[in-house]
């Protein structure tokens, strides 16, 4: 039962990771729900985010690749620094866009980690993702991967601050974000998934020394690797789909997804 448990778990995570609905926040509503102390476990979480790392690296693996390329080939070779000049700025894009949610995530981490179990900020955090996708729903700017500026940068990372809280979606904030700033669909959409990967690694980082000092490590060791494959087989389907709905300006249907959800969470837990 408890590796069926593990693996439900790994499943949400690779549904939830890439849609702008919050895979934070619906863990904590499962965890809720159905009262298990499962969602405790942090080593587990760090393992189904590794899940959903791997699929979204492989999605992206020709993009990280180039821009790797281009961030050393700048640096290193002199020469050809105009041939690398574009993938070096939009790396820096990223390191300027990754550093306001660095930085508050080391100063609140425990302010935040206290809202998990209250379930009207939960709500409410699901009125607010609801709201910003709703607002943007017709939005499609011009800009595209190389357009982005760094004023640009600022405003994105500032706003995905705001999504430290379980409930308000990451890759959904940042898609507003992007969109507000006159992003085109397809750009917001990379920009999003590119901001993802500091993200992810930090947090990771932070956790893997407590993961591989777990004594009962070795007894987790199945409804661990399940859980990880399933979010990341999940995760890789669920981008797939998120991906047609952007291009589409379909984002109005998660807005109307996480109204209704809200709705049910503060009736639910009053």
């Amino acid at each position: 039962m408890d590796i069926i448990k593990y693996i439900i778990l790994g499943i949400i995570q690779g549904l939830t990771e890439p849609l702008p609905i919050s895979s934070s926040g619906h863990l904590v509503l499962f965890k809720n729900l159905f009262n298990t102390n499962m969602l405790n476990d942090v080593n587990f979480e760090i393992v189904v985010n590794f899940g959903s790392f791997l699929a979204i690296l492989f999605i992206f693996r020709k993009d990280v690749l180039r821009l790797i390329q281009g961030f050393f080939g700048y640096i290193f070779d002199k020469k050809n620094r105009k041939k690398f000049a574009q993938d070096f700025k939009y790396c820096l894009l990223i390191i300027i866009g990754s550093i306001p949610v660095g930085i508050a995530g080391l100063l609140f981490k425990d302010k935040i980690d206290s809202w998990s179990g209250n379930m009207t900020l939960l709500g409410c955090a699901f009125l607010i993702t609801s709201l910003m996708l709703f607002l943007v729903r017709k939005a499609n700017g011009k800009k595209k991967d190389y357009d982005i500026t760094v004023k640009d940068a600022i405003i994105i990372g500032l706003l995905q601050m705001i999504a430290l809280t379980p409930g308000i979606s990451r890759s959904g904030t940042v898609l507003v974000g992007c969109l507000l700033c006159g992003i085109s669909r397809e750009s917001s959409l990379k920009y999003t998934f590119m901001l993802y990967f500091p993200v992810s690694v930090a947090s990771m980082g932070l956790g893997v020394v407590d993961l591989f000092q777990d004594g009962n490590l070795s007894n987790l060791l199945l409804p661990y690797t399940l859980g990880m494959i399933a979010a990341c087989v999940v995760t890789y389907f669920s981008y797939r789909w998120l991906s047609r709905l952007v291009k589409r300006g379909k984002l109005w249907k998660f807005s109307i997804y996480c109204f209704f959800l809200a709705i049910f969470v503060l009736i639910y837990f009053r």
